[in-house]
């Protein structure tokens, strides 16, 4: 007869509670690894998927994600002059937010260069990549943007062609896909009345310049658009991607762009390691102290309810002694009662999590190695916690049983 299995079924409903609160306090501490994957997953996701061998960004700057870049569009032309380059791509990025159906939507809008880059590397569920260069967007399945959906952007409306899935930037928002002139003029949109004002300003300028004294025509220019000025230079991008040749060795590449004055070049995996060193190394800490507090609240628990179960059976144990049992049956009944309350506790956390992990509004990955050593984890929150009630159970004299 195994006595930890006996106490159980006598104290079922507590044990049973107990066990689900601990199952859930574990699926949280889970949950919490899953979400820092989620987040490092997220973050990198466009620079392994872009395939892009070198980002060359603004000067002193660490890159389009980290923080704000701007570099002119004749750098692309540049790269693409360089030994060793085989392609240079253009690169916008930015977030906007915008309301739909009356609620918020953001967006992370990614600029294609088009017609270099189609999109063919992005991974479709639905529809097809860009076939052409205005008007038309890929979206991810996160954005509820169907095919065949259409939304206002500027003062433009561009069609949905094509959706994909878990494309998400390192803030949790879904990316949309377009070309890069329709990422910029979605970026630099502005509304009509500040047109209006910023071409009257220009004639009130130009009325006291004094070239234009001398040559009234001059002023015809100023109530053109901004784009047809011959002084004002197109949008500016975020970064220039580069991919390099074969047998090319990017250390090379990387010497010459670098000594470049006006920017600044960083490999896929410099860029990689200047994204995880900044806003999610916070998130990264301030997951894993959650992680620490979750777990210790979980040993508490389980301690003051195997403590608690000792105190209720102190004339059991002290029977056990006057009868002449030894003290290894006793300490296994108390431990064996803590290794089934955090291994039903554990197997609850994973079963539920599996279920509802899935809802969270962020990716929640859970890797093996993950549950291997959550479960390392409650095996030994589990001997730890039992210490409790066995100190208790040593301190029972047999005289008790007596009284």
């Amino acid at each position: 007869m195994n006595l930890a299995l006996k106490d159980i079924r006598h104290n079922l409903g507590r044990f049973a509670l107990t066990t689900v609160g601990v199952g859930l306090l574990l699926m949280v501490v889970m949950g919490m690894g899953g979400i820092y994957r989620g987040v490092i997953e997220d973050a990198t996701l466009l620079i392994d998927r872009v395939g892009a061998d070198l980002w060359v960004v603004q000067r002193s700057t660490r890159g389009p994600f980290a923080e704000i870049s701007r570099v002119p569009p004749n750098l692309v032309h540049r790269v693409q002059a360089v030994p060793g380059v085989r392609l240079a791509r253009e690169f916008v990025y930015h977030t906007i937010q915008r309301e739909r159906a009356g609620k918020p939507l953001r967006i992370a809008v990614m600029g294609l260069s088009w017609p270099v880059d189609k999109g063919e590397w992005l991974p479709l569920t639905a529809g097809r990549h860009l076939s052409q260069n205005h008007f038309e967007m890929i979206a991810d399945e996160s954005l509820r943007l169907p095919v065949g959906s259409q939304i206002e952007l500027g003062k433009e409306t561009y069609s949905i062609v094509g959706t994909t899935k878990n494309l998400i930037s390192s803030n949790g928002d879904g990316i949309a896909f377009v070309t890069v002139q329709d990422a910029q003029a979605i970026q630099f949109d502005v509304p009509g009345e500040a047109v209006r004002l910023e071409r009257a300003s220009r004639e009130t300028r130009g009325e006291e310049f004094e070239a234009a004294m001398k040559q009234p025509a001059l002023l015809d220019n100023a109530g053109r658009p901004t784009g047809e000025l011959p002084a004002v230079a197109r949008p500016q991008l975020s970064a220039v991607m580069v991919t390099l040749g074969p047998g090319v060795y990017a250390e090379d590449v990387e010497e010459i762009i670098g000594g470049w004055s006006d920017v600044s070049v960083y490999t896929q995996d410099g860029q990689r390691e200047l994204l995880l060193r900044g806003s999610v190394e916070k998130i990264k800490k301030q997951i894993g102290l959650f992680r620490v507090l979750l777990t210790i609240i979980a040993a508490i628990i389980m301690a003051l309810i195997l403590y608690t179960l000792t105190l209720d059976k102190i004339h059991s144990i002290a029977l056990l002694k006057l009868i002449g049992a030894p003290n290894s049956v006793i300490l296994g009944m108390i431990l064996q009662q803590a290794l089934l309350l955090g291994g039903i506790g554990f197997g609850i956390a994973y079963l539920l999590g599996q279920r509802v992990f899935p809802l969270f509004p962020r990716r929640v990955i859970i890797t093996d190695g993950d549950v291997l050593q959550l479960a390392l984890i409650v095996f030994g929150i589990s001997v730890a916690s039992s210490i409790l009630g066995i100190w208790k159970a040593m301190r029972v004299s047999p005289n008790e049983a007596l009284s």
